[in-house]
C-alpha cells in the first residue's frame, strides 16, 4: 500500500524548518507561531513514519533520514512554485508552451528555434512533443502542432503545410533500386502511426505489393535512424522529414518519384480572440515560416 502525499502544508514548514535550523526562525518567515511549525513538523513525521529533527534547546538539526528527504522536497515546491509562475505569475506573459507532433518537432521547430528566439528575445518557448494523437491532450500547451483532422484536437486552427512521400535509404541500398518495383527486394520500414504508408505509397504508383517484407518502427524519426543503420527503406515525409534524413545520411532511391500525402500539419488552440499576446507572435512567425517551405 503507497504511502498518501503528505500535506503541503507539512512539507513547506518542513523544508523551511531544516533551511534555518530552527522552529522560530521558520515561523518568522513563515508568519506563523513556533508551536505551530512544531506541530506541522510533528504531523509530517508521523505521517513518514520517522523523525526528521533532532530538537536541541533553541535549535534543530535534521537527522538522517531528514537530510535524505530534503533535497526531494526542495525540489518538488520549487517545481510547484515555477510551475504556477509560468503559468499565472507576472512571468505567464513571457513564457510560451507549445506542444508538436514529434518529426514536426524536430524537422521544423528545432530547425528555426533560433531564428523565432532572435527575433522575439522576450519570450521564453517552452517546446514539448508528441508522437501520437493520445500524447496530443496531455499537459498545458497554448497552441498546438498535430498532423491530420485539426478539429478533434482544437476548436479553431491554421493550416501549415502538407507532406511529400518518396523512399529513402543508404546510397548502396538506393543505387540499388532503379524502378519502383525494385523497393520490393528491401525491407520497408514502416511507421505504424501513419495512415499514408507504404501501402499508399504503392497504390499511388500503381504497384502490388506482394511478398513486401516490413519493419516497424513509432515515429519518422527512429525509421530514418533504421535505415541509417541499413535496416531497410524509409519514407521521407518532407519538409518535416529534410532534417532526420540529412543527419541520417540517407538520399532518395528514386529521384524524381514522389506522392503527395493524405493529410497537412495544422496549429490548433481553443479561441483565437483569447490567445495570449507570445502565442499571438509565435501564430504569425510559424504560418509565415511555413509558408516559404
Amino acid at each position: 500500500m503507497s504511502l498518501p502525499i503528505p500535506s503541503l502544508n507539512w512539507l513547506r514548514v518542513f523544508e523551511a524548518a531544516a533551511r534555518c535550523e530552527s522552529f522560530a526562525r521558520a515561523a518568522t518567515e513563515l508568519n506563523m507561531s513556533a508551536a505551530a511549525v512544531s506541530q506541522q513538523v510533528r504531523a509530517l513525521e508521523d505521517r513518514v513514519g520517522a523523525p526528521l529533527f533532532i530538537r536541541h534547546a533553541h535549535a534543530v538539526t535534521l537527522t538522517d533520514v531528514g537530510r535524505a528527504y530534503l533535497p526531494g522536497v526542495q525540489q518538488a515546491l520549487l517545481t510547484l512554485r515555477n510551475a504556477t509562475e509560468g503559468l499565472f505569475g507576472k512571468a505567464r506573459e513571457q513564457q510560451l508552451y507549445v506542444q508538436a507532433v514529434l518529426v514536426f518537432a524536430h524537422g521544423i521547430l528545432a530547425r528555426h528555434f533560433a531564428a523565432f528566439s532572435e527575433a522575439h528575445p522576450d519570450i521564453a518557448l517552452m517546446l514539448t512533443t508528441s508522437m501520437d494523437e493520445v500524447d496530443y491532450g496531455r499537459g498545458y500547451a497554448d497552441l498546438r502542432v498535430v498532423f491530420g483532422s485539426p478539429s478533434a484536437h482544437g476548436a479553431e486552427s491554421d493550416y501549415l503545410l502538407g507532406e511529400r512521400l518518396y523512399p529513402v535509404a543508404r546510397s548502396g541500398i538506393a543505387a540499388d533500386i532503379a524502378t519502383p518495383q525494385d523497393l520490393l527486394r528491401h525491407r520497408l520500414i514502416e511507421v505504424s502511426t501513419h495512415r499514408a504508408g507504404w501501402a499508399y505509397v504503392f497504390e499511388a504508383l500503381g504497384i502490388l505489393p506482394a511478398g513486401a517484407r516490413h519493419a516497424f518502427a513509432d515515429s519518422t524519426v527512429m525509421a530514418m535512424a533504421m535505415a541509417a543503420e541499413g535496416v531497410g527503406v524509409a519514407l521521407a515525409r518532407a519538409p518535416a522529414s529534410d532534417k532526420a534524413m540529412a543527419e541520417a545520411g540517407l538520399v532518395p532511391c528514386l529521384p524524381g518519384v514522389e506522392v503527395a500525402g493524405q493529410g497537412g500539419y495544422h496549429l490548433v488552440y481553443p479561441d483565437r480572440g483569447a490567445l495570449r499576446p507570445p502565442a499571438r507572435a509565435f501564430r504569425s512567425w510559424l504560418i509565415e515560416l511555413c509558408r516559404g517551405l
